[in-house]
């Protein structure tokens, strides 16, 4: 039988930066997936896993094909009673240059992929891992094409339909909304000047997130039986349809690119991992493309388990090791699908008191300096709410240092 210190099943971007990452930190490692087809998608990559990626040169690898977001912006266009006013969260307010950067997926695969074709201790088998055997003592995993491979850690990295969690067991919870999303890209007459803007509408967020020149992707939340009608249309009357959706703000727009429908779903899992077993990325948690946290999460799964690997090299699979990473993830993972369940939710909510609330939320943001950089900071980091952005984000992003960046970096590791 062959073996590896770590195997990693799943190619998406998320399976690929784990086995990146565990590979750059000295791990035997193998990463076992069938080539994904390409994806359309773009992706906003922020705060820490903004700086994973940096520290594995996948950022120099992208060269120009990013672009900053260096303000976020939400407009109410419910057309409720009771408006909320648009609030702007600028980078510069928390010191830093740009929240994080937008990129295509295909162009963040592709970037992955040179990183890993540069590491020597990362071997990949475009085969699928079709069995799952896991003890106290290791894990074997049996690939498609029938060769055993043991290991003292197997990643399962591999979808939210997960095979690897199956395998072992572990029950997930899945739920649906009454929406689909339409994620194209366009092009535009105006300068987005790193803006994105997020509409809140009663069907849900349509969201302009910039691209490299001008350009930008949209994710259009929608009814599913409209959401149909409309990548039906002609080109121009759904370009028109786009521009007025967002209210005219880049000019005319022109489609660039396919445009794909995705039913909007979440699933969260009752453990992150197994003996000798850890999820990552959608195996472990699954929800709509808002406040662009689906990534994110991910890529914070897999910052933290190559963490917790190199404290436990002896044995990166050990009880321990895993007993901490589902520990440590506990928090950001329910948070996350918590606030974003709660957003979608209130959009959809014809309930008077529930609409106050959420107008009454953004109104204080929009009011209160503290407030919005309390969210901003909490929104890149989790905990950074509370002691401030850690220097290595700094560092990553462009921010400004100030004299008391390194005593906040000391407080925010021993939390």
């Amino acid at each position: 039988m062959q073996r590896r210190q770590i195997i990693v099943v799943g190619g998406g971007l998320a399976g690929t930066a784990t086995a990146l990452g565990l590979a750059a930190a000295g791990f035997d490692t193998l990463l076992a997936a069938p080539k994904a087809p390409e994806d359309t998608r773009s992706s906003a990559i922020l705060g820490r896993s903004l700086a994973f990626l940096a520290e594995l040169g996948v950022v120099d690898a992208l060269g120009e094909n990013k672009a900053p977001l260096a303000v976020m912006r939400i407009v109410d266009d419910l057309g409720r009673l009771f408006r909320a006013p648009t609030v702007e969260f600028k980078a510069s307010q928390v010191g830093l240059s740009a929240f994080g950067i937008n990129v295509l997926n295909a162009d963040l695969a592709r970037a992955l992929e040179a990183c890993v074709a540069s590491t020597g201790n990362l071997e990949v088998r475009p085969l699928a891992a079709r069995g799952l055997m896991l003890s106290d003592e290791r894990a074997v995993v049996t690939l498609e094409d029938g060769t055993e491979i043991g290991a003292d850690l197997v990643v399962a990295a591999d979808g939210r339909r997960s095979p690897m969690r199956e395998a072992a067991g572990i029950g997930s919870r899945q739920w649906s909304y009454p929406q689909t999303a339409i994620v194209l890209n366009v092009q535009h007459g105006r300068d987005h000047r790193s803006v994105s803007t997020e509409f809140h509408t009663r069907t849900g967020p349509f969201t302009q997130v910039p691209l490299p020149g001008r350009r930008s992707s949209i994710v259009w939340v929608e009814d599913p039986k409209l959401a149909e009608l409309y990548v039906d249309l002609k080109p121009e009357k759904l370009e028109t349809t786009i521009a007025e959706k967002m209210h005219w703000i880049l000019g005319d727009v022109s489609i660039d690119g396919p445009i794909a429908r995705y039913p909007l779903g979440g699933s969260r899992v009752e453990r992150m991992t197994d003996a000798r077993l850890a999820l990552v990325g959608e195996a472990a948690h699954a929800f709509p493309p808002i406040g662009a946290q689906g990534l994110n999460l991910g890529l914070r799964d897999a910052e933290a388990l190559v963490r917790l690997a190199e404290e436990s090299r002896d044995d990166p699979g050990s009880r321990l090791m895993l007993r901490r990473y589902d520990a440590g993830r506990r928090g950001d993972v329910a948070s996350r699908t918590a606030g974003v369940d709660l957003l979608n939710r209130s959009l959809l909510m014809g309930f008077l008191p529930g609409q106050i609330a959420r107008s009454g939320t953004l109104a204080a943001m929009g009011l209160l300096p503290p407030l919005r950089q309390f969210a901003m900071r909490e929104g890149l980091v989790p905990g950074a709410g509370f002691v401030g952005l850690p220097r290595s984000l700094r560092k990553w992003i462009g921010g400004q240092e100030t004299g008391g960046d390194r005593v906040e970096e000391q407080r925010h590791r021993r939390n």
